[in-house]
């Protein structure tokens, strides 16, 4: 099974344009996420998609695998499946290029759902973590995720989800982060499927998934890191990549 790496990386990014050109102790954000990618070795390539001149040099001046995007698209996953007509591989795992703490384990078990006795039920899989911070319960940029009891995707959502009527009931959240493992074949309907309501209400791609009635597995990881989507959450990477 051959699997790639592809990062999209957008650099107008309406809560915080240019943030992957930001500094993270040293590098941009978007060489921090590229190599932390590479550096898994669970890839046989690992390829920036991007639709900006300045990320392209700065990826190429540090070396990496970087493509131009032709089109403006509505979403990551659009953009690298426009890529991926070209790539010869299996499966394509989109890595966000604000997620600089990107890690082996949770990769690794996100590639092995592809091998599991349920692997012919899955068209993709994603990544969620508990919420362990109360103030991301209530926040939209932080989107929220439930399950069937089989761990695949039911809803994601940037509301409260679930809303916990009774203080009896013990409730937990679950934080989507943004990495995807996809067949290739999915990424490349996906992005010739219309944009559906509910991912144009919430701006979260991976509903068009499910309105298309395609099977999400999430996969849970215990690392929290930190995707940088606004000036405070890259201090909180700066602070959390000093420690």
């Amino acid at each position: 099974m051959k699997v790639v790496a592809m990062i999209p990386a957008r650099y107008n990014a309406s809560r915080f344009p240019g943030k992957l050109m930001k500094d993270l102790s040293g590098k941009p954000v978007i060489i921090r996420t590229y190599e932390a990618t590479l550096n898994t070795k669970l890839f046989d390539n690992v390829i920036v998609i991007t639709d900006s001149k300045i990320i392209y040099s700065e990826v190429k001046k540090y070396g990496g695998n970087v493509l131009m995007s032709d089109k403006n698209h509505e979403s990551g996953s659009d953009r690298i499946a426009e890529a991926a007509i070209n790539i010869d591989c299996d499966i394509i795992v989109n890595v966000q290029g604000d997620e600089p703490f990107v890690e082996i384990e949770s990769l690794k078990s996100l590639i092995n759902v592809f091998n599991s006795d349920d692997a012919d039920k899955i068209d993709l899989a994603s990544l969620m973590v508990k919420i362990k911070d109360n103030k991301d319960i209530d926040n939209p940029n932080c989107v929220k995720v439930i399950t069937d009891k089989n761990n695949f995707a039911i809803y994601f959502s940037r509301s409260k989800i679930p809303y916990n009527r009774s203080t009896n009931n013990e409730c937990h959240y679950f934080k989507h982060k943004g990495v995807y493992a996809f067949k290739k074949s999915t990424l490349l309907e996906f992005t010739n499927l219309p944009m559906t309501s509910l991912e144009r209400i919430e701006k979260i791609e991976c509903l068009r998934f499910l309105e298309y009635g395609k099977k999400i597995k999430m996969v849970e990881s215990n690392v929290q890191g930190v995707e940088i989507d606004t000036p405070s959450d890259l201090s909180k990477a700066i602070k959390l990549w000093n420690s």
